[in-house]
């Protein structure tokens, strides 16, 4: 490795990807930018995840890059997450999915950008939707670069920046603590706690991976987003924007669940703040009653 650029740690938690993580690791391997190293962690899956790596590793003929592979019980992503930042030796960290795509020039930008902004603890961008056979979604979001604080991030909507754009220096990572094995929701909870620090994260204009979407993904277990958020938010809930910014979230639950999960809504109905009559609870009162 060149000593003279600093290194990236590349984490890849896996689990029940076997049809995607070669494709991952790939990505990985072949960025422009070369001093990193590469940790995957297989957290106990049922499927072939494990052999399937196991397989792409042997063929590679030659690497320079450290690849640390580690095969364990299920313990969940957090705890699995917290496992690959203590065998992490790099100056920035990136957490990928093992399901997901890199642009290939992407750690040559993030490097390049934090190396310049060294008030900025985290760096992310876009990403564009891929389906399970890696084609392009017809509906995609480019994110405009901005810089986020933590009113950004717990009260003005912007939720942060997407996980898998993710850039992180990783003493800010020693700074705040790892992860909470108790919460399933990885990325809100550590953008929280890096800004509830007072550190910054930006938002920059590249493009920097692919995310793919596909039925195993958790956005759609609803009780299962309403539950973490839940626990994520109690850590705040002596910031003055506690109460608003719960029963937003809740509302907006509502709207999502009123149709198709409608005793998900029905139980929301009763921790609403109705106080605040908004356009959006009206929306899902209104889903909940006429939808069949």
């Amino acid at each position: 490795m060149n000593t003279s650029q600093p290194l990236v740690s590349v984490i890849i938690p896996s689990y029940n990807h076997a049809h995607f993580v070669e494709a991952c690791l790939q990505s990985v391997l072949k960025q422009s930018y070369r001093d990193f190293e590469l940790i995957i962690l297989d957290d106990g899956s049922p499927d072939d995840s494990k052999s399937v790596i196991e397989g792409f590793l042997e063929k590679l003929s030659s690497c320079r890059q450290r690849i640390h592979f580690d095969s364990h019980s299920n313990i969940g992503l957090c705890a699995t997450l917290n496992k690959g930042l203590s065998l992490a030796q790099g100056k920035y960290v990136v957490i990928f999915a093992s399901d997901d795509i890199m642009m290939l020039d992407r750690l040559e930008k993030q490097v390049a950008y934090l190396e310049k902004n060294s008030e900025v603890a985290v760096c992310g961008g876009s990403m564009l939707g891929i389906d399970n056979d890696g084609v392009l979604l017809s509906k995609q979001k480019i994110l405009p670069a901005c810089r986020l604080d933590f009113d950004d991030v717990f009260w003005r909507g912007s939720g942060g920046l997407p996980a898998p754009t993710a850039m992180i220096r990783k003493s800010v990572i020693d700074e705040v603590g790892g992860y909470d094995p108790a919460i399933a929701i990885e990325d809100l909870y550590m953008w929280l706690k890096i800004t509830a620090h007072g550190h910054k994260m930006s938002i920059t204009s590249d493009v920097v991976a692919y995310y793919r979407s596909h039925d195993a993904n958790m956005h759609g277990n609803y009780q299962w987003m309403i539950d973490n958020i839940r626990k994520i938010y109690l850590d705040y809930q002596s910031h003055p924007k506690y109460a608003e910014v719960l029963d937003d979230f809740l509302t907006s639950m509502l709207v999502k669940t009123a149709k198709q999960h409608k005793n998900i809504a029905r139980d929301l109905l009763k921790d609403l703040d109705w106080s605040r009559l908004r356009g959006k609870k009206i929306k899902g009162l209104l889903r909940l009653v006429l939808s069949r």
